[in-house]
C-alpha cells in the first residue's frame, strides 16, 4: 500500500510524512508587477460560520501591499482566490499552513466531491505540463507513483480522513496585486485531482493550498524569489463584518516589527512541514498552568501553528487543568442539556462572554488572548471554549485564537512573531 500523508486535526502523531527530495529551481522569470519586498494577498470573508467543532472547519488569512488573492469564509475554511493556467483560471482553495500539496480538481474527475464552481481543464492552458515519473519533481510528495502512462501520480490524505489523488504537473499561478497588477509564477508545481473524497469538503471548495514548510509548498517554491523567505498573515475574528478580508503578505515586506512585537523560535524536526514551537504554559487570568503539569522543561516543539484546524489541540490533561480554570473563572453555569454541543464547555448568553484572558507562554513570546479569540459562537447566544483535547503530547494552536494578530513566518531566521492587530483595518 502506498504511504500517505497524513495531516494532524485529531491526533498530533499523525502529521506530514515527509522524506528526502531533490529540489529543482522554478522559473519565476515572469513575476511582474512585484519588487523585492514581496506581495500580499487578500483573504475575503463570504459568510460568518455557524458549526460545532466536529465539523471539518479550516481557516486562514493574510497582510499587505503588492499582489492580492481574494480570500473567502465559508463554514469556518477560508478560502484564497488566485488563478492557474493559461488563460488564468480562478480558483479558491483553502489556505492552509499545516499541510503542503496545492492541489485542485480537474476534468476528468472520475469520483470528485460536487462544486459549484466550474473545475479546471487542464486541456484548455497552453502553460500546463504534466510531471514525468522518473524526474525528481514527482517526489516532491511522498506518494509520487508512476502510473501506466507515465505520468506522476499522488495521493495525499489527511487526518481527518479526505484525501485527494490525481497528478502532480507544472503550471503559471497568478496573484493579482493591490494595485490590480497580475503577478504570474512559473512552473508551479501543483496535484490535478481526479479522484478526491466526498467527506470533508464542501462545494464552496475547489481545492487547498498547502503553504506548510515542506518541499511541496507553495511558500517552499517561491523561496527567496520576493527578498527572503517570510510571510505574515492577519487574520479577521469569525465574527467580523463579511465584507472585510484578512490578508497575507510574502517576501520581505512581510516582516513584522515595532511596537507590541514577541518573538518565539521555530523548533526544527524530521517532518518540515509544520510550524513547530515551543508552549511552556498558559495562564488563565493570573493563574498559571504549567503544560506538563509538574515538570520545569517541556519538550521543544511541543505545539504547531496551524491555519487550517481552527480549535487549539492540547493533550488531554494539559486541556482537563485548562477547561476546569476557565469553568472556575466564568460566573456563568455551563450549558449541559444541549447534545449538539457534545463535551464541549459552552455557555449561554446574549452578550459577549465575559470570561478570562488567557495567555499563551511559548518560549520567549507571551501572547494575551481575549475572550472573543479563545470562544466561538457555534449557535446563537452560545459560546464554546475554542480549545479541545488529544491523547497527544504535542498539540495545535488553531486559527481561532490567531486573530488579531499579525503572525509572521521568518523561515530563515527560524522565528515565528506576534503582534497584536486589529486585523479589521487591514483589510
Amino acid at each position: 500500500m502506498a504511504s500517505y500523508y497524513l495531516k494532524s486535526f485529531q491526533r498530533f502523531p499523525v502529521t506530514i510524512i515527509i522524506s528526502v527530495v531533490f529540489l529543482l529551481p522554478l522559473n519565476f522569470s515572469a513575476i511582474h508587477g512585484s519588487t523585492d519586498e514581496g506581495f500580499s494577498i487578500k483573504l475575503i470573508r463570504r459568510t460568518s460560520p455557524k458549526a460545532s467543532f466536529r465539523q471539518r472547519l479550516r481557516g486562514f488569512s493574510a497582510m499587505s501591499t503588492t499582489p492580492q488573492a481574494p480570500v473567502s469564509a465559508y463554514l469556518g475554511e477560508h478560502l484564497m482566490e488566485l488563478s492557474i493556467g493559461t488563460p488564468p483560471f480562478k480558483i479558491y482553495g483553502i489556505a492552509d499552513t499545516g499541510s503542503d500539496l496545492m492541489w485542485t480538481q480537474c476534468i476528468p474527475c472520475k469520483s470528485c466531491y460536487k462544486q459549484l464552481n466550474p473545475m479546471f481543464d487542464p486541456i484548455k492552458s497552453s502553460s500546463y505540463k504534466n510531471i514525468s515519473c522518473d524526474t525528481n519533481l514527482c517526489h516532491l510528495v511522498d506518494t509520487g507513483v508512476c502510473s501506466p502512462e507515465k505520468q506522476c501520480s499522488y495521493t495525499y490524505a489527511y487526518g481527518d480522513g479526505s484525501m485527494t489523488q490525481g497528478v502532480l504537473a507544472q503550471e503559471t499561478v497568478t496573484f493579482t496585486s493591490t494595485t490590480g497588477a497580475s503577478v504570474p509564477l512559473k512552473g508551479i508545481v501543483f496535484g490535478c485531482g481526479h479522484n478526491d473524497s466526498k467527506e470533508g469538503f464542501n462545494d464552496h471548495e475547489m481545492g487547498l493550498i498547502g503553504l506548510g514548510g515542506g518541499p511541496a509548498s507553495l511558500i517552499s517554491q517561491m523561496g527567496s524569489s520576493f527578498g527572503a523567505k517570510m510571510f505574515s498573515q492577519c487574520l479577521v475574528p469569525f465574527h467580523t463584518d463579511v465584507s472585510v478580508s484578512s490578508r497575507m503578505s510574502f517576501g520581505r515586506g512581510s516582516k513584522v516589527s515595532g511596537s507590541g512585537v514577541v518573538s518565539t523560535p521555530l523548533v526544527t524536526k524530521e517532518d518540515k512541514t509544520p510550524y513547530f514551537v515551543t508552549l511552556l504554559g498558559i495562564s488563565v487570568g493570573n493563574k498559571y498552568l504549567h503544560y506538563d503539569g509538574s515538570s520545569e522543561n517541556v519538550e521543544k516543539g511541543n505545539m504547531f501553528l496551524d491555519s487550517g484546524t481552527p480549535p487549539t489541540i492540547l493533550p488531554t490533561q494539559f486541556y482537563d487543568r485548562v477547561a476546569a480554570e476557565v469553568k472556575n473563572q466564568v460566573a456563568l453555569k455551563p450549558v449541559v442539556d444541549d447534545p449538539d454541543l457534545g463535551t464541549q464547555l459552552c455557555y449561554r448568553t446574549k452578550n459577549n462572554l465575559p470570561g478570562p484572558t488567557l495567555t499563551a507562554h511559548f518560549e520567549g513570546a507571551d501572547v494575551k488572548l481575549e475572550p472573543f479569540q479563545t470562544f466561538v459562537s457555534p449557535k446563537d447566544s452560545v459560546f464554546c471554549l475554542a480549545f479541545t483535547n488529544t491523547s497527544s503530547n504535542g498539540g495545535i494552536y488553531g486559527n481561532f485564537v490567531q486573530s488579531n494578530y499579525l503572525i509572521g513566518f521568518d523561515l530563515e531566521a527560524k522565528v515565528v512573531s506576534f503582534k497584536p492587530t486589529d486585523c479589521t483595518k487591514n483589510s
